[in-house]
């Protein structure tokens, strides 16, 4: 009976433990530690009851591993901050930077908006997000709101702002007040001249001066004709590679983008 219950307890813990398992190693997690404590039983049945069974080298190194990625999992789920948090939704044609690309954009944002300036995230929050994660230099004295269509991002409570590009001024007065941002950072959802025009209405609405857009190659000339941007030759990255080249463009001289 003690060769049965320490089988027992073995395969119990495989079970117990695979509903948590990341979606895609939980079918060969499974199979796995199951198929392995099945086999050790197996084995076992011809010896002592007093012989406690052992897991295999492979199935201890799967399980460490589990364990591993349970705990990232875990810890990146209590930070609400880190940057892709709320997944993509490529229905709503979201696709998020890059860590490289969001701390390049969130350094950029707070160096021009100076001490006690405030920036406006326009359907970027994955800079929002790299900014509130409060480890990059000079990030305590500016403060920040994201605007966004998709009201997931509810989670950051005041400092969410919901914002449909058709209606390019339904904005809070009390959070959004004409020219009350230092800089306004803008990543259009589409690569169309309308939604940049309407998009161009609520950044110029916002802004104090300083505008970054982050959007297609194919856009530099709305960009250059509807908001007077310049190409810079930094080239943002996304998290999933696109088929679409982007760029970034600005109002003024930048030498983090340069």
């Amino acid at each position: 009976m003690r060769m049965f219950k320490e089988q027992g307890v073995s395969l119990a813990l495989c079970l117990r433990a695979t509903p948590f398992c990341p979606r895609r190693h939980l079918q060969h997690r499974q199979s796995l530690l199951i198929y392995t404590c099945d086999c050790q039983q197996g084995e076992s049945m011809s010896d002592s009851d007093d012989d406690v069974p052992q897991l295999s080298a492979a199935t201890l190194a799967a399980l460490q591993e589990f364990y591993d990625e349970q705990k990232m999992g875990q810890e990146q789920a209590n930070d609400i901050y880190s940057v892709g948090a709320v997944e993509e939704d490529w229905g709503m044609s979201q696709f998020w930077y890059n860590e490289e690309t969001a701390t390049r954009l969130a350094e950029e944002a707070i160096q021009q908006a100076g001490k006690g300036g405030r920036i406006a995230c326009l359907s970027c929050p994955s800079v929002y997000q790299r900014l509130r994660k409060g480890d990059l230099e000079g990030v305590s004295d500016v403060t920040a709101v994201v605007l966004e269509y998709d009201r997931r991002f509810s989670v950051y409570g005041d400092e969410f702002v919901f914002y449909d590009y058709n209606n390019p001024l339904a904005l809070p007065e009390n959070i959004c007040p004409p020219q009350s941002f230092n800089i306004v950072i803008a990543d259009p959802p589409y690569l169309s001249e309308e939604c940049l025009s309407k998009v161009a209405v609520t950044v110029n609405f916002l802004s104090k001066g300083k505008t970054l857009l982050c959007t297609g190659a194919i856009m530099e000339e709305h960009a250059n004709k509807l908001m007077d941007l310049k190409m810079c030759s930094f080239l943002p990255k996304h998290s999933h590679n696109l088929a679409n080249e982007f760029r970034c463009y600005t109002n003024y001289k930048s030498q983090l983008l340069s």
